[in-house]
């Protein structure tokens, strides 16, 4: 994957700035919880695998995908796909930027790591070790 520059024009000249298209993988700093009432649907019993999708997003495909895979291969493992589109509410209280983004959630359902981007399946797996 290539990566992908932007150029800035300001008072002290050009800034060039460079961002990696891959995934960033990253801790959460702050203790929020979710559950069955704001996910629409049951946590897994060890880890949860929240995806942030939207309608027309081409990396949530892919994304979908291997996070399926993850949560078919480790017993207790869930997936759980949320319409950014129709949960604008949770989105903005969650700082949720860009699809797709993916929390990772422990048995309790607390975030524990988010990745916004397309991430890779080591990525996720590495990320799924923090919660279980």
């Amino acid at each position: 994957m290539g990566a992908h520059v932007r150029v800035r024009e300001g008072r002290e000249g050009t800034t060039v700035v460079r961002r990696n298209r891959r995934a960033g993988v990253r801790g959460c700093d702050e203790d929020r919880r979710l559950g069955a009432a704001e996910l629409g649907e049951d946590l897994g019993a060890r880890a949860t695998l929240v995806q942030f999708s939207s309608a027309f997003c081409a990396p949530c495909r892919a994304t979908r995908r291997v996070l399926g895979e993850v949560a078919g291969m480790v017993p207790g493992v869930a997936h759980v796909e949320v319409d950014a589109e129709a949960r604008l509410g949770l989105v903005r209280e969650l700082g949720i930027l860009s699809t797709p983004t993916v929390l990772v959630l422990d048995a309790d359902g607390r975030v524990v790591r988010r990745a916004a981007g397309q991430p890779r399946k080591a990525d996720v797996i590495a990320a799924l070790g923090e919660a279980l």
